[in-house]
């Protein structure tokens, strides 16, 4: 197969390659070593790049392939977003404030090896996390495959990049307000925020107040459904996620929703919505009822509950640094504002979250899922909030995506969906939202719209 084309074949088809023995761990791996060598100086998608260690792994993997031993994901390359734990790498954060190198790896990165994945780097990320771009003071800029002049979205802005133009074919990020749906809309690809603990967060339990959560960024349903098959802290549905993504998924009942949740006042543009509309007809003729319904949402959850466990939990980020005074002046300030949230404040934000997420989660009661848009807009240039301040960056972008952060306090799956390109050629998306705990009726409905409008096939000019 043409190295390109093997680049972009995907976790699933590259696992079966392997097994049949029609490329080698070795083989595949030095693929994407040299795509990275040639086209990551432009994109910035990685922070470090674990070559020599990689290598060592993909020769082990291969010995055992060789041997008759059949795991998911043997000899599978995974890249890592730089706010989980690597043994012997530092965990970076986006900042030059770390700590010293992980003597251990995060849980999710033990399940991931122990399905045979090969650990091929740590993806860039913006300071703390904290944006939904991926520009650092210490580590710069990272660029979106589709245009360079713009930003992949973030946090998990490295992961989304690299996947995007062939340099991992899977890639783990994090989600504590959209930080998956985000770079996965703006970069073409399946990202997926799983139920909240699904995937293993340890050792960094209860991230941002228990907003956050680990999840898969990846070209197809079903290599999402594969990583979660092998990261899955509970019980899966019947024969597994990759099972789940394969069955029809019957007749749904499906909301339609462009309601941006109070008080974001946010106009969202022509083709986001038209991306709605088009899900809308689509769905139909795929058989399922499909109404206009908004979810309940209560006036107050954004100021109430959303932004004190945000700023909140970049205040603990923060304080747990061993050099919070090489911070950047906004995440120093971002931090300053969390530390006004008391202990007791938080305790009393955390009990209301039951009532406000059944408030939110009773349009379940009448339907399976419900569709929003993606991102409101398109992404911004690089550096547009370069000189800007803490308050104004948040607010300027959040305009941008006012669609995700709500189901990260409820805790609920939630999947960005490939749809099209955009007038400038950048990809735009679609979100579902499924019942808490349903992620099997999202990866079978995302499976379908796949299979209807394939995506998998488009390839950035930066690949």
């Amino acid at each position: 197969m043409d190295p390109r084309e093997l680049a972009f074949a995907g976790a699933t088809e590259q696992a079966q390659m392997l097994a049949a023995g029609t490329i080698t761990a070795p083989d595949l791996l030095e693929v994407y070593l040299e795509r990275i060598a040639r086209l990551d100086p432009q994109l910035r998608c990685y922070r470090v790049v674990l070559a020599d260690t990689a290598r060592q792994e993909a020769a082990a993997a291969q010995r055992r392939l060789d041997a008759g031993e059949r795991l998911p994901l043997l000899g599978v390359s995974v890249a890592i977003k730089d706010d989980v734990d690597v043994a012997g790498e530092v965990t970076a954060y986006g900042t030059s404030a770390h700590a010293p190198p992980a003597s251990r790896d995060a849980d999710v990165v033990c399940a991931l090896r122990a399905a045979g994945a090969v650990i091929i780097g740590k993806t860039n990320v913006p300071e703390l996390m904290m944006l939904p771009y991926t520009e650092s003071l210490t580590f710069g800029a990272t660029r979106n495959p589709w245009n360079t002049a713009l930003t992949p979205g973030g946090s998990s802005g490295g992961s989304g990049a690299a996947v995007a133009a062939g340099l991992a074919p899977l890639a783990l990020g994090s989600d504590g307000g959209g930080s998956i749906r985000i770079p996965s809309s703006w970069c073409g690809l399946f990202g997926l925020k799983p139920q909240r603990a699904r995937v293993p967060l340890a050792p960094h339990d209860d991230a941002w107040c228990g907003l956050s959560v680990n999840g898969p960024m990846a070209r197809s349903v079903k290599d999402a459904a594969l990583f979660l098959d092998v990261t899955t802290t509970m019980p899966s549905p019947d024969g597994g996620f990759v099972a789940a993504a394969a069955r029809d998924p019957g007749r749904l009942r499906i909301a339609l929703s462009t309601k941006a949740p109070p008080p974001m006042i946010v106009r969202c543009g022509k083709e986001q919505r038209a991306a709605v509309d088009q899900a809308s007809a689509l769905l139909r003729d795929l058989g399922h009822h499909v109404i206009a319904r908004d979810p309940d949402y209560p006036p107050a959850a954004t100021f109430a509950h959303y932004l004190p466990r945000y700023f909140r939990g970049i205040c603990n980020d923060a304080r747990s640094l061993p050099h919070p005074q090489r911070l950047e002046a906004r995440t120093r300030n971002m931090a300053r504002i969390g530390s006004l949230f008391s202990d007791r404040r938080m305790a009393a934000v955390r009990a209301g979250e039951a009532a406000m997420a059944a408030r939110i989660q009773s349009i379940f009661d009448d339907v399976d899922v419900v569709v929003t848009p993606g991102n409101a807009i398109g992404p911004s240039r690089v550096g547009a909030y370069q000189r800007r301040g803490a308050i104004s960056s948040l607010l300027l972008a959040s305009r941008r995506v006012p669609f995700f952060e709500i189901w990260n306090l409820t805790g609920q799956p939630a999947a960005a969906v490939p749809w099209g390109l955009d007038r400038d050629g950048v990809p735009l998306g679609v979100q579902l939202v499924g019942r808490p705990h349903d992620e099997a009726t999202l990866l079978a409905l995302g499976a379908q719209i796949e299979a209807a409008r394939p995506w998998a096939q488009l390839r950035p000019p930066v690949s």
